[in-house]
Order: structure tokens, then sequence, then C-alpha cells
């Protein structure tokens, strides 16, 4: 999101007030038959923005649209981009988001459907920005200018560093924490009539200064994010976004702001985690397994809005996917990165749809050939009648051997909070290199604990909802493979000699900063935590011993 009035203190934020229309359909197939029924308005994107914003681009979710549909904001019509017969995108002009309001959107079918949806408001509020010159006296082209990837990558042992407990600092402007408890109370309130956290819009982002290792970084986008760790802690302790640039158009001192190279971080809460270290250690076992993972470290969070610092907690800094990890974890960060949620997620017949195909990069292309061509290839009916141009048609649009070895690490570590049980918590890369879709996983702190929705070594309980499991595990050369990861993983990764001494050494570094959480600012106690660290070593032993059984 870009920005051209520079010079006012006081910067307008608009907020869309959605009244969901959906009656519980589905967001599925694309489609674009004819129809006398209206277009349905479910959700707009971004719900958020800033009066005086630069031209943008706005996401409208529902159901009904048809190709040549017309979006109306304010009363101005104007041609919406066709994405599917669920997903419209639409242009909105620099002049029409620059007055404070309440602004209508429709959507208008062409002949002869001519149906217009209900519409859905637009609310203005405003944010606090002060001057916009500022002085930034600790601003170093290594630490806060962009940087080439070789460079990053020097980085990254300073950013995400385990041999220590680094402490960050988050300053926000009294009246902005304000307006994000108030929008987080909205959104809150919106959550519980869907009960979709799909069509839920992000958070307000608030301008804030960060500091870390003694170093200040200014004028930071700070916002919350999550799911279920934001919406259901009832806990003080939630997890933050923060984006180093995202108001240089605002304040030009800080264009191209970047965070030791970095554009993007995740300040993760370790919900559901009494020993508080569940997302750092098993995002380094992917990558110790050979697989891409986000860099992460543990860091003691303070955030002062307006009468001194707060303890909020132990946190987990952790690498956005979509920029630092395929900057420098690949030799070509142009392909297309997905984040699939929800009915999409389960990649079977019949469940895609753009939207919840989410674009992470190259958005402006609305071209999603290569993930039809992955549903395509994977739910051929050649799997029954000519298993080898199956298998063929497969290797040529998805890296098999990187899912199965992410497959093999999961379900021997344990995390059901991911593809299998739950339709979220994983991207897809497509290489250039290669051509070939790479999985990357995501969001790890519910990995390393017994559940009882945990899936089995072999996974037989998967059905055919999960076509990636359930297809390449019916395979026999396919389930060979996977056999001997789950081997490999066991052996020589996961087994009581490697990980005690890595969960002693973790335990003893975080056990003052874990201990001092405060009431409504932890998940844990001291008893708790000592308890899940016993737990940890004791799962190791048992799940070895699983694995090198199976």
């Amino acid at each position: 999101m870009r920005y051209r009035f520079l010079l006012f203190s006081t910067i307008s934020l608009f907020i869309f007030s959605l009244i969901i229309g959906c009656s519980g359909g589905d967001i599925s197939s694309d489609s674009n038959v004819a129809s006398t029924s209206k277009p349905v308005i479910s959700a707009m994107f971004p719900a958020t923005t800033y009066a005086g914003s630069s031209a943008q681009t706005l996401t409208i979710v529902g159901s009904g649209f048809l190709s040549g549909a017309m979006v109306s904001f304010n009363g101005i019509s104007r041609p919406a981009t066709y994405v599917s017969n669920t997903h419209l995108t639409a242009e909105l002009t620099t002049e029409e988001q620059a007055v404070a309001g309440t602004y209508p959107v429709t959507v208008t079918n062409p002949e002869p459907s001519s149906g217009t949806s209900s519409s859905q408001v637009f609310t203005l509020t405003s944010l606090i920005f002060g001057d916009t010159v500022i002085a930034t006296p600790d601003w170093t082209a290594e630490t806060h200018g962009k940087l080439k990837a070789p460079a990053i990558t020097t980085n990254l042992s300073k950013v995400f560093d385990n041999s220590q407990v680094q402490r960050l600092d988050i300053t926000i402007d009294a009246s902005n924490w304000a307006v994000m408890q108030s929008n987080l109370t909205t959104l809150r309130t919106k959550l519980l009539a869907p009960n979709n956290y799909y069509l839920m819009d992000d958070p307000i982002c608030v301008p804030g200064e960060v500091k870390y290792n003694g170093k200040e970084w200014y004028r930071v986008g700070i916002r919350y994010k999550g799911n279920s760790s934001l919406y259901g802690a009832n806990s003080n302790k939630l997890p933050f976004k923060l984006k180093f640039n995202e108001f240089e158009d605002i304040y030009p001192a800080i264009a191209g702001q970047r965070f030791y190279g970095i554009k993007k971080l995740s300040l993760k809460s370790n919900f559901k985690d009494e020993s508080e270290i569940h997302e750092n250690v098993a995002a380094q076992l992917f990558r110790d397994f050979g697989l891409k993972s986000s860099h992460t470290s543990l860091c003691k969070l303070y955030v002062d809005y307006g009468s001194g610092p707060v303890y909020y907690g132990l946190y987990t800094l952790v690498e956005e996917v979509d920029d630092t990890v395929i900057k420098t974890q690949y030799a070509d960060d142009t392909g297309n990165l997905y984040k699939p949620e929800d009915g999409a997620a389960y990649l079977s017949t019949g469940n895609f749809n753009t939207y919840e195909f989410a674009k992470k990069t190259n958005e402006s292309a609305l071209d999603y050939s290569d993930v039809q061509a992955l549903y395509d290839a994977l739910n051929s009916s050649l799997r029954l009648t000519d298993t080898a141009t199956w298998k063929a048609n497969l290797e040529k649009i998805l890296d098999v051997p990187i899912f199965l070895k992410w497959l093999a690490a999961n379900n021997v570590m344990q995390n059901w909070d991911t593809y299998g049980v739950m339709t979220h918590n994983f991207y897809l890369y497509r290489n250039p290199a290669t051509g070939l879709f790479e999985w990357i996983p995501w969001d790890n702190n519910e990995a390393l604990a017994s559940n009882n929705r945990c899936l089995t070594l072999g996974a037989s309980e998967v059905t055919s909802q999960w076509p990636l499991i359930r297809y390449l595990l019916d395979n026999a050369d396919y389930a060979a493979q996977y056999r001997l990861n789950v081997h490999d993983f066991a052996t020589n990764y996961f087994n009581a000699t490697r990980m005690v001494p890595i969960y002693a050494a973790q335990s003893d570094l975080i056990r003052e900063a874990v201990l001092s959480e405060g009431t409504g600012y932890t998940f844990t106690s001291s008893s708790k935590f000592d308890a899940a660290i016993l737990m940890l070593k004791s799962h190791v032993a048992l799940r070895n011993a699983a694995a090198l059984a199976y």
C-alpha cells in the first residue's frame, strides 16, 4: 500500500464493516454460468486502508459473480477483474480514498442477469502519525537498508541467534494503541457470526518504534496476527507482525527500511506451548532434515503504549516465508508462492478456488494455471488405470521427494495442526529452477507433542479427502520412500541422544524469561514449564522407538 499525503499530522484510516451475506455456503468451484440470482459479497480485503493512500486493489470474495461484473464504490462504478465466480478484484483511486466517511460497495452482474448485491460499508477512523519529518540516528546501510540475498543470509545469524535470549521493545502511541484494541474487539465480534477465520481481515496496522540489540527502527508497521492464537487466547500475550517499510510513504526518511535486510517478521506468542520452545525447535528440525523452513529465535518482548514498558513475555521471532525464506533459501525468488487455506487446502477434486489459494508473490498476475495443473495431476483417474503415467505427470509439477520428507518428519515429531488434519499452515512455492512446487511448513507451535488428532506413522486413517497423503502412500514406490525418510529422520535427527541436550540447553536459556511472565501474559507456570520439558524428553524417546519399528 502506497501513500502520497506526507504533511498531515493525522492520517485517517478506513475500516470496512462487513455484513456477512453468505448463508453458510462454501466458496468453491469456478463457474461463469449465467444466473438470475444476485451476487453476494462475503468479505472485502483489505478491510483497512488509510485515507490519502495511493490507488490500490480491492479484493472481493463471495458467490454468484459473473465475468463482466461492475463494482460500485460510493456510487461510482468501475469494471471488476473476474478471477472466478467467488473472487473479483477492483481498483480504487487515490482521490476516492482521501476523505473520511462511510462508503457503500456493491457488485452488479452484467445482463441478462443484472443482479446487484447488497451493499457493504467502508467506515473511516483516524490514526495519529505526528510529524512526518523524523530523525533516524541509528540508521546504517547494514542494519536498516535493503540488502542482497548473500548479505541477508549473513545477517540471519544476528537476528536468529539461539545462543541467547534477545530483548525486543515496541513503542506505540497511546491513541494508536487504542485503535488497535478497538479494531480487535470489532474483529472478534465479527468472527462470531461466520465462525470462519479465512473470511477475517487482517487487524489494523499502526506505526511504532522497534528496538533490538541496542538499535532503533522507526515508524515500523505493527499489527496483531494469527487465528486461534489471536482470537482464542483469552490473554494479553498475543502474536504480532512487524513490517518495517509499511509507512515509508508517510515518513520519507524510512524509505526502504529493513531489519538486517528483512522486510517482515512474525512475533509468535507460544500459544498452547507450556515449554515455549516447540516452534523454535521444530523449525530447526525441518531445516536440519534438508527442508526449506523459517529461521526462528526466542526473545523477551516489551510493549510501551503510553505508561512505560510492559513485559509481554517470551516470544518466538519467526522469519516470514514470503520475504527472506524464498529470497535466501532459493536461487530464484520470482516464482509463485501460495498459502492455501480452508477448503482449497485439501487439494482434492472439486475444492479448488482462487481466493483460498492465496498468492503471496506475483499477486497482480491472476494466473492460477500452475495450481490447477497440480490439482489435475494429483487427482487424475490415471492413478487407478495407468500408475506410471500418473506418477510421471505428478512429478512434472510437484517435488514429491520434498513432500515425502516433510510428511515423514512431521509425523515422527508429531504435529496435527497442518495438512492431513487441518487445512492450513503450509506454503507451496513453484521453484523457477525446476518448475516444481515445493512444500514449506509454517506455524509449528503445536509440534512435538502427542495429541489424539496426530496422524499415525502409517497414516492409514487418512482418507481421499487429503489426496496428497492418501494417494502417495497408497503407491508402493512412494510409500517405500516415505518409510526410508521416517527411519532417516528418527536415526539421524530425532533421537534422545541428539534432542535431550537441545531441550536441556534451550530450557536453561529461557527459564528466567519464562518464569518472569506475569498474570495475563503467560500460558505456563514454573511447574508446567518443568513438566513440559520433561514431556519433550520422554516424547522423543517414544517417537524414535515407534519410527524405527515402523
